[in-house]
């Protein structure tokens, strides 16, 4: 089976990148809850970072260098790497660093390795496992009450959410059932065909279904209670079809979101949307939210920022307090290639 590009020799992952590797290269356990050896203080600045990979030696290294912010805040948006040893590093670290720390799933969380010390658990059980994991460091996730953001920006609401993918980013012309052998045409096929399971439910896209249900509730009844409060929505996978331009494998698109979800910046008033997944580092600005990719990458698709002095540090993205607006709630698309930075950089 086609997995759209080969793995590179001497990195770790034995099931090869994604295909979407080349994206961004070309165009622009714990038992209990570690406390930080910092007391605690009400929280300034919120940042984000997703995509982490930490399978990859050269991104272990890289998050070990991670600074301490004992103020602010932490946006984990998925992909932390396949195991729970994977989850557990990047916990540690972040937990230690930062005075909260927020996480959502994304596709490598929920893979199922035939090596993995956790059994083989498959589909929603592998999920619940990584929650466990991330409450066991105080971590929040989706499956816990969203919390107020009081800090520089705010008040905010923190609304993580977990939505999946159903394969709808596809050309109209595409059905559904042949929407994989459409990718597979152009040697695109996600590893998630192979690793990422959907039990107890019978497809991806039931999976997807049900949680966009759920989800749409929470962020219902967050927004009937907080009606004056924007919201932060986090989501591994973006909310927008638009948003998704992958110009080396376009067709990697049916495995990066739904469209039910495409006016649920409008639809729960949120502030900023955060998301990783596409290893294209992006803000957008559409109806006046921000819309923030935030994902760090595989090692070569931050070469180049190593090679030029940056590190971790430079690669968090301020989420709050962020920009104002631009005046018309629209703006051209900034990439960051080189600056993904924790201050923002204008359009």
């Amino acid at each position: 089976m086609a997995h759209g590009y080969p793995h590179t020799p001497g990195e770790e992952f034995p099931y090869g990148d994604d295909p979407l590797s080349a994206q961004a290269y070309f165009a622009e356990s714990a038992t209990s809850m570690t406390m930080p050896d910092f007391p605690l203080s009400v929280p300034k600045r919120l940042y984000a970072i997703g995509d982490i990979h930490l399978s990859y030696k050269t991104n272990r290294e890289a998050w070990d260098s991670l600074r301490p912010h004992p103020n602010d805040g932490l946006i984990l948006c998925g992909d932390m790497g396949e195991s729970m040893d994977h989850l557990g590093l990047a916990f540690a670290k972040a937990t230690t660093m930062f005075a909260q720390v927020f996480w959502v799933p994304g596709n490598h969380e929920l893979y199922t390795l035939p090596s993995q010390k956790e059994h083989g658990a498959r589909g929603l059980a592998k999920y619940m496992e990584c929650v466990a994991v991330a409450r066991s460091w105080g971590v929040l996730t989706p499956e816990d009450p969203f919390a107020v953001w009081d800090g520089d920006g705010g008040p905010c609401l923190i609304a993580p959410i977990f939505t999946l993918y159903d394969y709808s980013f596809r050309p109209d012309d595409v059905p559904l059932e042949k929407a994989v052998d459409w990718a597979r045409e152009k040697d695109t096929v996600a590893t998630d065909e192979v690793l990422l399971h959907p039990d107890p439910y019978k497809s991806r896209q039931d999976w997807c279904a049900a949680l966009v249900d759920t989800f749409n509730a929470k962020l219902e009844t967050a927004l009937k209670q907080n009606p004056n409060t924007p919201l932060i929505i986090i989501n591994h996978w973006p909310l927008r079809e638009d948003l998704v331009n992958l110009l080396m494998v376009p067709r990697f698109s049916i495995w990066c979101g739904t469209t039910k979800t495409t006016d649920w910046h409008k639809k729960f008033k949120a502030k900023v949307v955060v998301s990783g997944h596409l290893h294209v580092r992006r803000t957008d600005w559409k109806d006046g939210t921000r819309f923030e990719e935030c994902s760090l990458g595989y090692p070569r698709q931050w070469k180049e920022c190593l090679e030029r002095g940056l590190d971790i540090n430079d690669m968090l993205r301020e989420i709050l307090p962020g920009p104002k607006p631009p005046p018309e709630g629209e703006a051209p698309t900034y990439f960051r290639r080189l600056a993904a930075g924790g201050r923002y950089l204008g359009t």
